[in-house]
């Protein structure tokens, strides 16, 4: 495996949006993003998805690549709220109200800090315009070092449908060392609480942090199994000081090695699998009994930068908040990522709109196909031809997919090569977003940075 591991294991993108952030540019501006709001009524998907992100933090962890400040005596989340509002008034009275929301998403940051009154208002504004579809998703990042049971209580008043808790690590002396307050209840009570109201629990993890190790980290994921929790996630760290200084705090006290890294990963792949879980593209599992199951089983997976969804569910992102990004099918676009820029803008009636980029046809198509791989570790040419009206060569030769390059990646074993197109190996998940890479033709253009899959 180590010849493997040295060989794919090199920076690629994460493809939770194709382009990659990375390709946006100051070209796209307001006055362009309102025209693709305006033509995405008549594009599908046709469902309503809502980002909004709320940019405060109480602590700052030394890992994050996340768009994220430190709360201060002097933050004024009440002038935020209000700005947001008025920036999803320019937005949304641009879009057809016969749409129907089917996602509204709060990310961060971390938005469970926020008061729950300035939640409520941001949802019914929103529901106040458009219907929403049979059994939408209301989803919201908590970090459970904010949240006490009566936290947690006046989330869920709120009718949110799913509750993702960022755990991280169940070890007290990482979560101390990448600078991550600990939970303020025991992740057990918190489940109890949700149970209480019916609505399932996510559990995020990170792996490859400092003091980690591949029995600590899989003690970790034990003692999430045994919370069953209907959805766990194992992300990568992906250190990238370059981007995000504060990373470079972690090299003081020692980042685990690719070959432990990818130990952690291989262990609780195989804990999960074998306590019942399903694996959903590259770092997501789920129970038989959620919705993302049947969708992965059917091959009906989608996603985009706020995770896995299904195409029941799949809408284009419409994002309010400073930093957020906008998901249109011909457009990504960009809001301002400082914060004072982004009141300023917005309280003057214009859109804060800094960069993004538009998709030519054939990159849309690309899309299509590092989705479908991405989402369903495999790739059909002929049902993507009938979903986008094409043959299958066409499919085909819009990527930069390469037979003799296929054929090697099928000899090291990472994907099997069927009639109709790819399947991703057993021992190719870890590298899936390298396969994903070889069939990106802008790939390698341009001299973008990327962390490493494992």
């Amino acid at each position: 495996m180590n010849h493997i591991l040295d060989k794919y294991n090199v920076p690629v993108p994460r493809y939770t949006s194709y382009p990659p952030a990375n390709f946006f540019h100051d070209g796209i501006t307001a006055e362009s993003y309102i025209e693709a709001v305006s033509a995405s009524n008549d594009l599908l998907p046709s469902n309503l998805s809502f980002y909004i992100h709320f940019p405060y933090c109480e602590q700052l962890c030394h890992y994050c690549g996340c768009n994220s400040y430190l709360r201060t005596q002097s933050t004024d989340e009440a002038l935020y709220f209000e700005t947001l509002l008025k920036e999803m008034d320019l937005v949304i009275s641009r879009i057809d109200p016969s749409r129907k929301i089917s996602q509204i998403h709060f990310g961060g940051g971390s938005p469970s800090l926020a008061d729950p009154a300035f939640l409520a208002k941001v949802i019914d504004k929103l529901s106040s315009r458009f219907s929403f579809i049979e059994r939408p998703e209301i989803a919201i990042e908590c970090h459970p070092g904010h949240l006490a049971e009566e936290g947690y209580e006046a989330l869920l008043a709120l009718g949110f449908t799913r509750i993702s808790l960022g755990v991280q690590d169940f070890s007290t002396e990482v979560l101390r060392a990448v600078h991550r307050l600990e939970p303020l209840l025991p992740i057990e009570e918190v489940q109890e609480i949700l149970q209480r109201h019916r609505v399932p629990l996510n559990l995020d993890f990170i792996y490859g942090l400092p003091l980690q190790t591949p029995e600590s980290f899989e003690a970790t994921i034990q003692r999430a199994i045994r919370l069953r929790p209907n959805r766990l996630v194992t992300f990568s760290y992906a250190h990238v000081p370059s981007m995000f200084p504060a990373q470079k705090l972690l090299e003081k006290i020692g980042l685990p090695t690719p070959e432990e890294k990818e130990e952690m990963y291989r262990r609780a792949r195989r804990s999960l699998l074998e306590s019942g879980y399903l694996q959903i593209g590259l770092d997501h599992f789920v129970l038989p009994t959620d919705e993302l199951h049947d969708a992965a089983v059917e091959h009906r997976l989608h996603r985009n930068f706020q995770g896995y969804c299904t195409r029941r569910t799949t809408g284009q992102v419409y994002a309010f908040g400073v930093s957020a990004i906008s998901q249109l099918t011909t457009m990504y676009a960009q809001n301002s990522k400082d914060i004072p820029t982004y009141l300023k803008v917005v309280n003057e009636g214009r859109l804060p709109v800094y960069r993004g980029y538009r998709l030519s046809p054939q990159e849309q198509v690309v899309r299509e196909v590092i989705t479908a791989l991405m989402c369903n570790e495999q790739i059909s040419w002929s049902d993507l031809a009938e979903h986008l009206q094409m043959t299958p060569e066409a499919v085909r030769h819009s990527t930069a997919y390469d037979r003799r390059e296929m054929e090697q990646l099928q000899a090291d074993g990472l994907i099997d090569l069927t009639e109709d197109g790819i399947r991703l190996a057993s021992q190719g998940s870890p590298f899936l977003r390298y396969v994903a890479s070889r069939l990106d033709p802008l790939h390698d253009k341009g001299g973008h940075t990327y962390s490493k899959p494992i």
